[in-house]
């Protein structure tokens, strides 16, 4: 008897606080910079055993190492969870008798949001921390535009589907993690590093350019449901994409400069 009546005190404890959709944004939030404190300490000891050059670096390359070791774990989640969502899931589908498609959400978007609010969170303060070694100011103008928006859709669940199309952008995160690392175990002049700045450029320009141009289409083919939203909510569809486009075109201005420079050398 005992047993049975912790055990409905037990699931009367799942469903009233772990399943409430009251409790799933903050707990994910801070599961997600748990997690990024995980993978930090698991890269700075595996580092250890079997990098040698991981030992010879200087403490704040080390410190860059383990950070992005972290954004690519983070991007390989986000990125597979966005496609999901975005592509194969029913959540989003055009389906008249599913509501709003700008109102959408489930327990594992809003969690899913959560996490990557708490790694935006923990690679921010890392950032400011460390300023500018980790980045400099469009860091942490992307960092503060992601964040906010994120945390929005999270809270309120208005326009998740478009914060999941611009999160399938960190598609890009791992490819250029690699150039660093490559870059940093003196590989540079090796064929993996001509091949990864091309998949950098390819990656580029279908993640961070083409996809914001589907992703401007797909609202003004849904602008009426989008114009149900509140006006921040508003604000942050059209103008959050908007300004990482801009910043993404710069940035792409930049690769591809880096790319012609590398072929030019290998001829």
């Amino acid at each position: 008897m005992a047993v049975e009546s912790y055990q409905s005190q037990a699931e009367q404890l799942v469903k009233d606080y772990l399943l409430a959709d009251t409790f799933v944004p903050y707990t994910s939030v801070i599961g997600g910079i748990f997690a990024c404190k995980l993978v930090y300490d698991l890269t700075q000891l595996l580092s250890a055993l079997y990098f040698k050059s991981y030992l010879s670096l200087s403490s704040i390359k080390r410190v860059e190492w383990n950070n992005r070791a972290i954004s690519t774990v983070h991007a390989i989640f986000i990125t597979a969870i966005s496609l999901y969502l975005v592509f194969q899931s029913d959540l989003y589908a055009d389906n008249e008798f599913s509501g709003y498609i700008s109102y959408r959400s489930s327990s594992l978007s809003t969690s899913t949001l959560g996490a990557s609010i708490g790694y935006f969170v923990a690679d921010l303060v890392m950032i400011v921390w460390f300023y500018p070694s980790l980045g400099g100011l469009e860091y942490v103008i992307h960092h503060l535009l992601s964040a906010s928006a994120i945390a929005y859709a999270m809270l309120t669940g208005e326009g998740q589907l478009y914060t999941f199309m611009i999160l399938i952008s960190e598609t890009t995160t791992p490819v250029i993690n690699l150039r660093w690392y490559l870059d940093t175990a003196g590989l540079k002049r090796s064929r993996a590093y001509l091949v990864n700045g091309v998949v950098i450029f390819l990656a580029w320009l279908v993640a961070r350019i083409l996809l914001f141009i589907y992703a401007f289409y797909h609202i003004y083919l849904h602008f009426d449901q989008v114009m149900e939203m509140q006006d921040f909510g508003k604000l942050l569809v059209f103008g959050v994409p908007l300004v990482l486009l801009v910043m993404n075109l710069v940035w792409f201005g930049k690769i591809l400069k880096g790319l012609r420079k590398t072929l030019a050398k290998r001829q």
